[in-house]
């Protein structure tokens, strides 16, 4: 990302969150005089808090440290497409004389506005007239007038929803195995150091003691049946489109798992160990300022030091109108110099699957993910191509699969919120 986008995007995000401020302030002193706040402000809150979610995506590359450029759409060239039907086939006109035409083409349309088309060079009136006279003779709004002859342009991307995964992977601890499972030597208790005179009795400091935790590995899967002859004639690599779809649906299943997972058959989620900790957030229905600065406390500091929220974009968007006693907002903007937006001065992910605020729920969770959560690969992702099980149906059969484990390793390295009093 240039320098110059991502000044824009900090002065952009600075000037925002200052009107943000100010309106919603107006919003809380109407609030605390009338009871309610007047529609216009709450609708021009919303179109604020709208353009600081746009700088979301910038925000979370950031705190992934993920430097993604974003992918050009550039898409099929109308331009040349056009001009090569002026001059016969493209295979008729090297690059040189293509690019003299566009010249030629673009200097008349120009200049016939400006200086009229009685001063054009020759050159440039017949550009122009070629131009006119392709219009004329191809018409494309009757098909027997010449529409049979102006082929539909097919566009070689596939319009595809955004799926959102949530990148849990960046934050906890990764390792890869050959094995079924890995075993986790875990400290389970500990001695206490005591003090004793010069020549005082000495006895042992009882209490240092050790377990083990397994993990296992868990598959999931996806089976897709495509016919043999889209496979041959598809205007797109049908198995690399399908392989890219599966990694994607894995990532999903997986992120889904590792924040509300069972732990049977699939890996166990953050929100479902019981002994992850809870801090209330003060309210039955909503989060608050002390609730937050509760749970951000909640934590021994040395996890609080490399700690970092997760919560959903709603959640985030609740956040940002929260303030604490000295009247500063908990939600502060970052960008500059390469330093993520915080709460509370420290980081945020987004997590879609994290749940919304609701009365009981866990919407947030805080703490240092890479010494508290461990995901164990053994399996990336492996695919089969079966010919044969479908053959009578003129179909190819794809499956591919994926062995993952993951779970709680250091329940008391982050807590959770819960929205209550």
């Amino acid at each position: 990302m240039e320098v110059t986008e991502i000044k824009g995007a900090v002065d952009g995000l600075m000037t925002a969150f200052e009107e943000f401020k100010a309106t919603n302030d107006a919003r809380l002193s109407e609030i605390e005089k009338k009871g309610s706040a007047d529609t216009l402000v709450n609708d021009k809150l919303a179109r604020i808090e709208q353009t600081l979610s746009g700088f979301e995506g910038l925000n979370q590359r950031l705190t992934h440290a993920e430097l993604k450029a974003k992918q050009a759409a550039d898409g099929v060239d109308a331009v040349e497409t056009k001009l090569g039907r002026m001059g016969g086939s493209k295979k008729s006109a090297d690059g040189a004389e293509i690019k003299a035409r566009v010249n030629d083409w673009a200097r008349a349309v120009v200049a016939a506005h400006t200086v009229g088309v009685v001063n054009l060079s020759e050159d440039q009136r017949r550009a122009l007239s070629d131009t006119q006279a392709e219009y004329k003779s191809l018409n494309v709004s009757n098909d027997t007038a010449g529409g049979y002859l102006a082929p539909i342009e097919y566009v070689r991307e596939i319009i595809k929803g955004v799926t959102e995964v949530t990148p849990f992977r960046a934050a906890a601890r990764v390792r890869q195995t050959v094995n079924k499972s890995i075993q986790l030597p875990r400290r389970t208790g500990q001695f206490a150091a005591t003090w004793t005179a010069e020549q005082g009795t000495r006895s042992e400091t009882t209490g240092l003691a050790y377990g083990m935790d397994e993990m296992p590995t868990h598959e999931m899967y996806a089976l897709i049946d495509i016919s043999q002859q889209m496979l041959e004639d598809g205007a797109f690599d049908m198995e690399s489109e399908i392989r890219m779809e599966a990694e994607e649906q894995f990532s999903v299943a997986e992120g889904s798992a590792f924040i509300s997972g069972s732990g049977v058959g699939k890996p166990q989620g953050i929100l479902s160990n019981t002994s992850v900790g809870t801090v209330n957030s003060g309210s039955s229905s909503a989060l608050t300022a002390d609730g937050l600065i509760s749970l951000f406390y909640g934590i021994k500091t040395a996890y609080a030091r490399n700690g970092i929220w997760m919560m959903n974009r709603g959640t985030i968007a609740a956040i940002r109108k929260l303030k604490d006693s000295q009247n500063q907002y908990l939600w502060q903007p970052g960008l500059a110099g390469g330093v993520p937006n915080t709460i509370l001065g420290a980081s945020y992910v987004e997590a879609p699957d994290m749940p919304d605020v609701a009365s009981g729920a866990k919407p947030i969770a805080f703490g240092d993910f890479r010494r508290g959560y461990t995901i164990c690969d053994r399996i990336a992702m492996e695919m089969l191509r079966d010919p044969y099980t479908q053959a009578t149906s003129g179909n190819i059969r794809f499956i591919f699969r994926r062995r993952v484990g993951g779970q709680v390793t250091l329940a008391e390295a982050f807590k959770t919120q819960t929205v209550a009093s």
